[in-house]
């Protein structure tokens, strides 16, 4: 049996030592999410800046957009250059088709959208597009995360990556809520419009209000607490009730105060996401330095038994079989009973560590799968009956309530039927 000893030996580092190289893989991952966050921040200030100036005439809003475009482009860049010149995604991981092509998405996004910005300085695009061109850069750079969130083999740093990603779902519907009202509150917005506008005011809201919850389920209990203690501003939940109620507003500057007041908490949950993104770091650090510690002392028990059965004699042998231990004097050369057991030990509880690690991401695998679930259906319904992303949401969410189920219920019978109809063609 000690021909075998080298081989299993040497499995076993080798499991651990790709649980490292995931972990520090990770690290990079976390640095790309955190470049990512702040591009997404800089093209959400764009947007509004855009609303602004696509609702106004005033050189002021002019201004505004050539500085919120310049401060986009230069992060545009970092991320664009991070991408290409670091091993993330690294073509030696199993997940690096998805990321390869999430990352081609959000570059082509990104290319498209410089010809937006053309459009928008020249008022050569109706609000309507410009805005959409934003919101689907956007939506790629967040299924970029939500790909990268979707990868993680370690519990503790998956559940950090589905807070941070559920936060940025979150603020980014708080970016749209801001360009909205900035359209709902505009003297060039027609009064006709408003009662549209202001469903979509509530349906974000409500949006907001689920992705907010899945952060706070899976936040760890600092940031949740940060979180649940940022001050609402009275002034905006009264705007925001103004907007919601579809009343017209008379004060000309009431677009700007909108503006101002949603900047603010924009800002605000900024502040939030960077703690996020600072404890994903800290986090993968840690585990990192623990993996290492765990690996060091996987390979002193594994030098002890080397030099244990170097010093045994051979004559005495332990057979693992059929469930039973056998041991005695027998001819041939097996392991002590003690270094046996020892080796026993090992693989026991590298097992049993992957089997926890195996249960506790199966909770999460499950809120990540809903979540690919309902975008999926999403995608179906924007492609076949040609809905906007916010429409096929709602088409998604009324079902749900016509039928009193959840939407990912929903969305999983609507892929099955589509997928019946699909094998039949």
């Amino acid at each position: 049996m000690t021909d075998y000893l080298p081989a299993t030996l040497r499995f076993l580092q080798a499991s651990r030592q790709c649980e490292l190289n995931s972990l520090r893989y990770l690290l990079g991952s976390g640095e790309l999410v955190g470049k990512v966050s702040i591009l997404i921040h800089h093209l959400q200030r764009e947007r509004g800046a855009v609303h602004l100036y696509l609702c106004s005439e005033g050189p002021q809003a002019a201004t505004e957009l050539r500085d919120r475009e310049q401060d986009a482009l230069g992060s545009q860049q970092d991320v664009i250059q991070f991408l290409e010149n670091t091993q993330i995604p690294d073509p030696s991981q199993p997940q690096a088709s998805r990321l390869f092509s999430s990352a081609a998405r959000v570059i082509y996004a990104l290319g498209v959208l410089q010809d937006t910005r053309q459009q928008v300085t020249v008022r050569a695009i109706p609000l309507v597009n410009a805005a959409e061109g934003f919101n689907d850069a956007i939506r790629h750079l967040l299924s970029l995360v939500f790909t990268v969130s979707d990868t993680p083999a370690d519990p503790v740093i998956s559940q950090a990556l589905i807070a941070l990603f559920s936060f940025m779902q979150g603020k980014e519907l708080a970016g749209q809520e801001r360009a909205i009202g900035a359209r709902i509150f505009s003297q060039h917005t027609p009064q006709t419009d408003h009662q549209r506008l202001a469903g979509k005011i509530i349906d974000l809201i409500e949006r907001q209000e689920q992705h907010f919850a899945t952060f706070t389920e899976f936040s760890d209990p600092l940031n949740r607490q940060q979180w649940l203690q940022m001050a609402t501003d009275s002034e905006f939940e009264r705007l925001r009730r103004v907007a919601c109620t579809r009343r017209s507003v008379s004060d000309h500057d009431a677009s700007q105060y909108w503006f101002r007041l949603a900047t603010r908490r924009i800002d605000d949950m900024k502040r939030q996401e960077d703690n996020l993104q600072r404890s994903l770091m800290q986090l993968c650090r840690e585990r990192i330095g623990a993996a290492e510690q765990a690996c060091q002392r996987q390979q002193a028990d594994i030098d002890t038994l080397k030099n244990a059965l170097t010093d045994s004699d051979s004559g005495f042998s332990v057979f693992m079989g059929d469930g039973q231990q056998v041991s005695g004097w027998l001819p041939g050369e097996g392991l002590q009973p003690r270094l046996g057991q020892s080796l026993l030990s090992l693989l026991g509880q590298q097992s049993r560590r992957l089997d926890a690690q195996n249960q506790e991401l199966s909770g999460l695998r499950e809120a990540l799968q809903q979540r690919k679930t309902v975008d999926s259906a999403k995608k179906l319904l924007m492609q076949h009956r040609q809905l906007s992303e916010d429409d096929a949401y709602k088409t998604l969410r009324q079902m749900a309530m016509d039928q009193n189920k959840k939407i990912a219920e929903i969305a999983t019978a609507l892929l099955s039927v589509a997928g019946v109809f699909a094998d039949r063609s």
